[in-house]
């Protein structure tokens, strides 16, 4: 029987070699050569302050990015959220379901075994001939037998079935990739802007200070029949509106730093790490900024490459929908052993045995197979639409985060530029108002135009520091696959 057995299932997995539907392919490489039409000249931008030249060099970020700038504090927030963020380790969770539910979904290719065994105390009808090869109508019955079952895979439904787990548990492995590179990214992102707020603020109690001292000297100027009420009452005013800056700035750096504890898995009571905070003013602006060609970056990112194992997985959809509609043929066996004692169980005469096989061909269904099947090539174009879309977004990415860099080195060169001229005049004409060379309209004057170029100044550094970041990220964040897991 065994050897029978072992017949019919060779048979079945050399006629099991064909499966129907599409056999996938990985989309095609794009053909371009760009990103933007602006090219990669270098970004020359002034020397300190979080500035330095620019210039692109071929290749793909690599893992680790963030420590090339240079900031401890920086690196300590980026390990804390890699350990503690929750929705990162929910992300891995979902990655280990998807896994066990592939490896669970192997088991269809293989046959079934089960065993059993059961006792029965039995009473017949005497009216009816004995159950037992004997008179007696009151019998106890021993049992145990071993099942065998196997699904002869025909049309690749069963290998389908596992090729489209096997392509779930690749999409949700990429996606967990790709939470990690976001959540890198957003923690950078959150402590250069905290570290920008505390520098606005610095800079904003400075401009307090510069109008108390202006105050000062128009007091006295007034003293000295110099100035008029008018004079003193608009450095008042200025002063004033100078101090009422400070509440926004403080309420944004505070909600910076209950954002960079949220991401690290903290509550906003909690201590920061022991490196403390980020300083603008110690951060290290990367010279070297990667660029990989368009072709590489679809095997960088690992969003495009979730969408294409998602293209994977509704093609093996198809494949399933089609082979549900075809015959389904099932081998079975069953081999054991009855008796009225367990002592006997096991002897030839108490033995039995069978082997069959089955043929299943759904005829009519209302139509249910048919809209099943166009569901899943609906469903795999609008993959393939999603697809396309992943990896046009992908270029506008990397495009847009490419043309704030090259704006970021202008700005950051302008606003410097402009700091130094607004510093310089209000030094002037505070000489020239004490001098009663020039009114005092012109002090005021130059004392706004210095407090906006001390904050565009520290927002043109910040940007610039989280464009870069940004495009360490849009580039696939220095990830690299390795292959088939599992």
């Amino acid at each position: 029987m065994i050897a029978r057995f072992r017949l019919a299932a060779g048979a079945a997995l050399l006629l099991g070699g064909c499966a129907v539907g599409p056999a996938f392919h990985a989309p095609a490489a794009p053909a371009q050569s760009g990103y933007d039409r602006d090219g990669t000249a270098p970004m020359p931008a002034p020397a300190g302050v979080a500035g330095g030249t620019q210039q692109w060099v071929a290749g793909a970020p690599r893992d680790g990015w963030w420590h090339a700038f240079g900031s401890a504090p920086l690196d300590a927030l980026i390990d804390a959220a890699l350990k503690t963020n929750s929705d990162l380790a929910a992300a891995r969770a979902a990655l280990k379901v998807a896994r066990e539910s592939w490896l669970a979904t192997r088991g269809v290719l293989l046959p079934t075994v089960d065993a059993g065994a059961g006792s029965s105390r039995n009473k017949s009808s005497q009216y009816l001939s004995p159950v037992l090869n004997a008179t007696q109508f009151d019998f106890g019955l021993q049992t145990a037998q071993v099942n065998v079952g196997y699904n002869l895979d025909l049309f690749g439904l069963n290998r389908r079935t596992v090729e489209q787990a096997r392509a779930q548990f690749d999409a949700q492995s990429y996606q967990t990739e790709a939470a990690r590179i976001s959540l890198i990214n957003t923690v950078a992102a959150a402590a250069f802007q905290e570290a920008g707020l505390r520098a606005q603020l610095a800079a904003q109690d400075r401009m307090v200070a510069i109008a108390c001292e202006t105050l000062d000297i128009v007091r006295r100027q007034q003293d000295r029949g110099q100035a008029a009420g008018a004079d003193v009452l608009a450095q008042e005013a200025a002063l004033a509106q100078a101090e009422t800056a400070l509440p926004p700035l403080r309420r944004a750096a505070a909600q910076s730093r209950d954002l960079i504890a949220y991401l690290t898995g903290r509550s906003a009571a909690d201590p920061l790490p022991d490196d403390g905070p980020v300083d603008l003013a110690a951060i290290t602006l990367p010279r070297d900024l990667p660029l990989s060609l368009p072709s590489a970056l679809v095997r960088q990112r690992p969003d495009i490459r979730a969408a294409e194992a998602n293209l994977h997985a509704a093609s093996a959809g198809i494949g399933i929908a089609i082979a549900n509609r075809l015959p389904q043929l099932t081998l079975s066996a069953n081999a054991g052993g009855a008796s009225g004692g367990w002592s006997g169980l096991l002897s030839a005469a108490n033995s039995f045995w069978s082997i069959g096989a089955g043929v299943t061909q759904p005829i009519f269904a209302g139509g249910a197979l048919l809209h099943r099947q166009r569901a899943a090539r609906a469903a795999y174009d609008q993959a393939d639409a999603q697809y396309r879309s992943a990896v046009l977004g992908a270029f506008q990415n990397v495009a847009d985060t490419l043309a704030a860099l090259r704006s970021d080195a202008e700005a950051l060169r302008a606003n410097l530029a402009a700091r130094d001229a607004a510093a310089a005049s209000l030094a002037v004409a505070q000489h020239q108002f004490e001098q009663g060379q020039t009114p005092f309209g012109a002090v005021l004057t130059a004392e706004t135009a210095l407090h906006q170029a001390e904050q565009g100044l520290v927002q043109a550094q910040v940007s610039r520091l989280t464009d870069t970041a940004a495009l360490f990220e849009a580039l696939g964040g220095g990830w690299q696959d390795t292959g088939a897991q599992g």
